[in-house]
């Protein structure tokens, strides 16, 4: 559906205009539908975010710090969601025996199994972006790359 029609805006100022709302908009649509997609499975996206990025790291710990600068959402607390997936038995903490300050984060064989459930279960939420063929999703990304570049 087009922008105009979800908003009830007939007109924008400029196309530059439209795109930023348009983006604004969908953003959040997709925010919703992956916070719908997370519940079934019982955690948030920042969780899921945080999960993938051990996997990347497994077998060698991670650092809270090495995870919160790769997070996607950066203003996550990160500690709480660490300590809610501790709570899950899906990620391990603990001391690195080098730096008592530093704290290790691995994701445990539980956690790993949860994120093959979890990406077997209907494309983890990528049924939108079916819609584009493989090379408009290419274009897209590029663009997106360029607006942040």
């Amino acid at each position: 559906m087009r922008i105009e029609d979800e908003i009830k805006q007939k007109q924008f100022k400029s196309e530059y205009e439209k795109l930023l709302i348009n983006l604004i908009f969908t953003s959040n649509w997709l925010s919703v539908l992956q916070q719908r997609f997370f519940k079934s499975f019982g955690i948030t996206p920042q969780q899921y975010n945080v999960l993938r990025i051990l996997r990347g790291q497994n077998p060698k710990p991670a650092s809270v710090g090495m995870v919160q600068e790769r997070m996607l959402d950066k203003s996550s607390n990160i500690t709480r969601l660490v300590d809610k997936l501790i709570e899950k038995n899906l990620v391990t903490r603990c001391e690195n025996p080098e730096n008592r300050r530093m704290q290790e984060l691995r994701i445990t064989e539980k956690g790993l199994l949860f994120l093959e459930e979890i990406s077997s279960n209907a494309n983890n939420g990528l049924e939108p972006f079916q819609k584009l063929n493989l090379e408009e999703a290419q274009l897209f990304n590029d663009m997106l790359d360029r607006i942040r570049g």
